[in-house]
């Protein structure tokens, strides 16, 4: 892992020096993945990286690393300023202590109720415009954004409503949706998704924010947390592929078409085969016996997302930003129907 300030600045200076222009022939753009090797999402991503060489018609290739290959997971905005990396896939709230508008329009806790909903607000509602004035003053381009998908909820303890909530020790990352839980009465912490199962198994939390059912089950959540709460009431992750924004300046028109269009494809592959593989998942763990899968009721979430809205308005008074993103969601929301 990279700490010199030095190191960052020489390599700033280095990448400044390249990214005027780039060359039409084929360059291999260095990306890190906030996932670690073997997760089902990191796997997917390598996917996506192996289709940009043919979708660019061989003019860009990815080399994707997992993460903290050359950086810690919440490091990468600054790695691809200076050069380091040339770009990354990873959840936007990582950098909710820069700004906290990063957290809010990566996770508005409660406002989507699937993949589609979010889409649609980053493709044509103001998102993406609003990713990039976000992200380009950090000297990144934001491409596009895609998600695993409704996350389910790892627990030790039967979980069956909002008052349940209270007072349980719970993994959630940094931002919005730690502010939610706190507020619904939980007690949550920052942990990195790699220290999550040992966490869970040793008793130093009771619950967790991580992923989907099918990758939580695929990496033994469910063995040491056998309380699910499934489908998910609480959170879907933006998670952004973006890169260097001078060696995005200087690609050509088509290869920009491109990526953004390998990002859209990718993001739709990406929810399908997680969400085939969460029912598969899901019907093992039920015929397995000893999981016991919880369905909140329509009045449970109701509740949650109340106490998640009334948490975003209070984000937005942090900074100009938030309220910018605040303001566009919630415009958005009401437009569509999605919000009273």
């Amino acid at each position: 892992m990279l700490k010199s300030i030095s190191k960052l600045a020489f390599a700033g200076l280095i990448g400044a020096a390249m990214s005027g222009s780039v060359s039409a022939q084929e360059m291999t753009l260095k990306f890190q993945s906030s996932d670690p090797a073997g997760n089902p999402n990191f796997i997917l991503q390598q996917g996506w990286a192996e289709s940009v060489s043919a979708k660019t018609g061989g003019k860009v290739a990815i080399e994707l690393l997992p993460v903290e290959s050359i950086v810690a997971h919440n490091e990468t905005q600054d790695a691809i300023a200076a050069g380091i990396l040339d770009g990354h896939i990873t959840d936007t709230s990582y950098f909710a202590g820069k700004d906290p508008a990063f957290g809010l329009i990566a996770n508005p806790v409660g406002a989507w109720s699937s993949p589609d909903e979010m889409f649609a607000f980053m493709n044509d509602g103001g998102g993406k415009e609003l990713m990039n004035e976000l992200v380009e003053p950090y000297g990144l381009h934001f491409i596009g954004a895609t998600t695993p998908g409704l996350e389910a909820f790892v627990s030790k303890k039967p979980l069956n409503g909002v008052d349940d909530l209270k007072g349980l020790k719970m993994r959630a990352p940094e931002g919005l949706v730690q502010q939610v839980f706190a507020a619904a009465g939980a007690a949550p912490v920052n942990l990195p998704g790699s220290e999550v199962f040992t966490s869970l198994d040793k008793g130093v939390i009771d619950a967790a924010d991580y992923s989907v059912f099918s990758t939580n089950q695929a990496q033994g959540m469910h063995d040491v947390a056998p309380n699910p709460v499934y489908p998910g009431f609480h959170s879907m992750p933006l998670v952004e592929i973006s890169m260097n924004k001078g060696k995005w300046d200087g690609l050509s028109d088509d290869v920009k078409t491109a990526l953004e269009e390998s990002v859209r494809e990718f993001s739709q592959s990406q929810v399908a085969a997680l969400a085939a593989k969460d029912l598969e998942a899901v019907a093992a763990a039920k015929a397995g016996g000893t999981v016991t899968v919880s369905d909140w009721p329509a009045e449970e979430r109701a509740k949650f997302r109340t106490i998640a809205t009334g948490e975003w308005a209070k984000v937005a008074a942090r900074s100009d930003n938030a309220q910018k993103v605040y303001d566009v969601l919630t415009t958005y929301l009401k437009e569509n129907g999605l919000m009273q």
